[in-house]
């Protein structure tokens, strides 16, 4: 049997790509810039999957620009919805299992955004046992805050919890993606403007 861990750069196997396929196809979603749809990407999965896991396992995976569309919100206006390419989501997945072994442990009981197994409903049914013992609330949504987000910062952060240096150099190249909006290409869409600029 072939050991990937001795002749490849990055320590991951297929069998990681394969779990995050079918976590990323139960959730379903559309396609992106590629415009690859599901039905094509299971008419060749095992191509398109080893094609994948050859790429993140070497170090040479570089995601695609991310297709950017205006979603409408409740409250009148839109806000920008990012669209991964089906493999890049792929990609993502792989990272994000890898990661929430070593992250979900840290979150404070009561954080409950973006977490597995965690929903909107929770949070109230937390934030209503809590009301019993406290007789104050914080509620924080910090307006466009993945729009602005430093992402040197952010990746500081990451590698305080994370040393794993293939997780922070493909979060790191998916911070850096290109956006495709309107059909065109914008690099760098989600860039930070510093104060000194």
């Amino acid at each position: 049997m072939i050991d990937y861990f001795e002749t490849k750069s990055q320590p991951i196997t297929m069998a990681m790509v394969l779990k995050a396929y079918g976590i990323v196809r139960a959730n379903k979603g559309g396609s992106g810039v590629d415009g690859m749809s599901w039905a094509e990407l299971d008419a060749n999965l095992q191509g398109y999957l080893y094609m994948l896991w050859n790429r993140l396992s070497s170090g040479s995976y570089y995601p695609q620009p991310v297709l950017q569309v205006e979603i409408p919100k409740k409250s009148g206006g839109t806000r920008p919805l990012g669209i991964p390419t089906l493999l890049d989501r792929i990609a993502q997945q792989v990272v994000r299992n890898h990661l929430e072994k070593q992250l979900e442990p840290l979150f404070h009981e009561s954080s409950f955004g973006y977490r597995r197994g965690r929903s909107a409903h929770d949070a109230v049914a937390q934030s209503q046992r809590n009301c019993f013992n406290h007789d104050f609330a914080i509620d924080l949504d910090i307006k466009s805050y993945f729009d602005s987000i430093d992402h040197d910062l952010m990746m500081k952060a990451l590698s305080h919890y994370c040393k794993d240096k293939w997780v922070l150099m493909y979060v790191e190249r998916w911070l850096k993606a290109d956006i495709m909006k309107e059909g065109k290409r914008v690099r760098h869409g989600i860039r930070v403007l510093r104060k000194e600029e």
